[in-house]
């Protein structure tokens, strides 16, 4: 009897973050797309099979889990299946304001990047913007926008064929004030590009490495910390759960829950019950 072929999915969807124009996760075992452009940059990770292509008229192939693939825009390119198990893979396309269009040329002549760094980072990014069946809102914005920051960085060097760009040693003075803007936006939030004009218009990246040094965890973790902790406080004078999660910069209840579960070893329900025992 022949074996039996997996079924052939595909999940996209739109984020609320800047520069990615869409995400999009697929399984394929017999699909071949035909040749064609994008007006956006591909960034794909394979997490099984392998994928054949064509850019620019110079066949590719590639298995290999720790190899990213970045597809320029405008650039012609086609994919098959190799094997009959197909192959799975997450694309996300990012617009110019990630990646200019003058590193096009760089692109052609090397779309296999062999970086696993690079390869963990977008996969962080990838888990940071959920599913598409999550809200919009749910999506950690500034835990996306920081990852995005780390993979932008990472692929122009790759691109530039440069050594890592050097931002200075961490500013303690950086990451306080930093600190402080997070204190005084707990419940709505700032995204990081916001953060980063407010603040001289320092690099993301550096921002972010400089409030790790000073912390000891990113400032998306920190965020979800003070959230938590403003939760624990409404939930205690009394406040009804669903009601808590909009006050304290969820998006829903079940964001609450999620978060609370993870930082208290409870549910909010549960936590505020206990005050009245």
């Amino acid at each position: 009897m022949a074996a039996i072929r997996p079924r052939s999915t595909v999940s996209a969807w739109r984020p609320p973050v800047a520069g990615i124009a869409e995400v999009l996760h697929a399984r394929f075992t017999d699909h071949a797309y035909p040749v064609h452009v994008h007006d956006t940059w591909a960034l794909m990770i394979l997490d099984g099979g392998r994928v054949d292509f064509a850019l620019d008229g110079e066949r590719h192939g590639v298995g290999v889990r720790d190899t990213v693939i970045l597809l320029p825009p405008g650039v012609a390119h086609d994919g098959r299946t190799v094997t009959e198990a197909g192959f799975r893979k997450r694309v996300l396309h990012l617009d110019a304001s990630v990646l200019p269009e003058g590193l096009t040329g760089a692109a052609v002549d090397a779309p296999l990047l062999p970086d696993p760094a690079l390869r963990e980072r977008v996969h962080g990014l990838h888990l940071a913007l959920g599913a598409r069946e999550l809200p919009a809102g749910a999506v950690e914005r500034l835990e996306a926008e920081s990852r995005l920051a780390f993979v932008r960085e990472r692929l122009r060097r790759w691109l530039a064929g440069r050594a890592p760009t050097e931002y200075g040693a961490p500013a303690a003075g950086l990451a306080v004030r930093l600190r402080e803007l997070l204190d005084a936006r707990v419940a709505e939030g700032i995204g990081l590009e916001e953060a980063s004009a407010e603040l001289g218009h320092v690099h993301p990246t550096h921002l972010i490495r400089s409030f790790r040094a000073a912390y000891g965890l990113p400032p998306h973790a920190y965020l979800t910390g003070r959230r938590v902790e403003l939760a624990r406080r409404l939930l205690l004078a009394g406040v009804r759960p669903a009601e808590v999660a909009t006050a304290a910069g969820f998006y829903d209840q079940a964001h609450l829950t999620r978060h609370f579960g993870r930082h208290v070893g409870t549910s909010p329900a549960r936590f505020a019950r206990s005050a009245r025992t």
